[in-house]
């Protein structure tokens, strides 16, 4: 029955093959149910994929075994009371000869199992999402992806009622989605929203310039990596991985890396000032050079982490690759005479020093001055000091 169904539906539609989706003859449904004369029942599609943007239903009504029942008595005593139909023997005559070979029925389409108990009980079609008031013994019908009955997949109740006052029917039905390959992902308007008010709530939205280009992009590729229903089933630790990646992509196709990279520092920056050195390091190992997002600012954010908790071997490498970075970084040299300095190469930090004393660290900070407030931190800290005034008085 349901190949002979498909073959009609592909003919009768004039279906081909399209390459944003296809029809799902897997999930298809094809029901078969007796109803007695007179009564009415409830059909449950099987469930409709997610993505079902359309589907084509057909309903087939036969009497029990395709014939009627040959006496006149049996019609007779089947008749309901005839005043609302018609009167006497001439009435009987009628009603069989109406309904010899072509039983009908009328039908209702549900997307809500409380509407459809309803017309079960009490034949009510105002939770119907789709009405046919014709009596039918077959019809095929596509319903588009506008129909409300598409509004509560996955799945439909078809409510039929008998318009056969005299035997049994059988009812088939047969539905088919078609099933939309974007949609079958899931991010239907609702879930769309409910990543929007996530995204809101990131720390890198707020500072950036271009928000709604970057919560496009974000939904974008977050749709293109995962369906709805993958990222949600994701445990906490899996969904911070994927949420950071797509948020770095996302701020890349803006143009605002930089400010990304500059939460992470910022983030790094707060935990060294609340005393926890080791914490600040790993982040900007972990979150900056293992992921490989480092520029040259990084080499300097790391070695000064290093040179001002006392690991001057460390602050040492930092800058020297700082420089292989950029050579014209002046707080690269500076900084290498600070260690050279604590480290007992004082010969070496006054070369330093001597060959960049009279350039500007920056337009508004000359060298003199940037070794000045460097000086007054390091005594902050207890970092030796013995050094500073032979290198003062170089630079005057």
């Amino acid at each position: 029955m349901k190949k002979i169904f498909l073959l009609a539906v592909l003919f009768s539609f004039k279906v081909i093959a399209q390459k944003d989706g296809y029809w799902d003859k897997e999930r298809a449904t094809s029901k078969e149910v007796t109803l007695s004369a007179g009564k009415r029942t409830l059909i449950k599609s099987e469930d409709l994929p997610i993505g079902t943007t359309e589907f084509i239903y057909r309903i087939t009504v036969l009497d029990e075994n395709q014939k009627l029942t040959s006496s006149l008595v049996s019609v007779l005593k089947a008749i309901p009371d005839p005043s609302g139909i018609s009167q006497g023997t001439a009435g009987a005559i009628h009603l069989t000869s109406s309904i010899a070979g072509s039983d009908k029925c009328t039908y209702a389409l549900f997307s809500s199992a409380d509407a459809a108990n309803l017309f079960l009980k009490e034949a009510k079609l105002d939770g119907a999402c789709l009405t046919d008031k014709d009596k039918i013994n077959k019809i095929a019908r596509l319903v588009s992806a506008n129909s409300t009955c598409l509004t509560n997949i996955p799945y439909l109740w078809f409510g039929i009622e008998s318009q056969n006052w005299v035997m049994n029917q059988k009812i088939v039905v047969e539905v088919v989605p078609w099933v939309d390959y974007k949609a079958s992902r899931g991010w239907d308007v609702s879930a769309k929203n409910e990543i929007i008010t996530l995204v809101k709530k990131l720390p890198v939205y707020s500072k950036l310039k271009d928000k709604d280009a970057f919560v496009g992009n974000f939904i974008n590729l977050l749709s293109i990596t995962y369906t709805y229903k993958e990222f949600t089933q994701l445990v906490a630790a899996e969904k911070i991985v994927a949420i950071e990646s797509i948020t770095e992509d996302s701020v890349k196709k803006t143009g605002e890396t930089k400010m990304f990279y500059d939460l992470i520092r910022d983030r790094s920056y707060r935990e060294f000032k609340k005393g926890n050195t080791d914490k600040a390091i790993a982040i900007i190992q972990n979150e900056i050079f293992n992921k490989k997002r480092e520029t040259y600012i990084d080499f300097g954010v790391l070695g000064d982490y290093y040179l001002l908790s006392k690991q001057f071997t460390k602050a040492e490498e930092a800058y020297n690759k700082g420089l292989k970075s950029n050579s014209t970084e002046l707080n690269f040299h500076l900084n290498l005479a600070h260690v050279y300095m604590f480290t007992d190469r004082f010969s070496e930090a006054k070369e330093i020093h001597r060959k960049y004393g009279n350039e500007s660290i920056s337009g508004k900070v000359s060298w003199k001055q940037k070794v000045e407030e460097d000086f007054k931190l390091f005594e902050s800290i207890d970092l030796p000091s013995d050094n500073f005034k032979k290198i003062l008085r170089l630079l005057d």
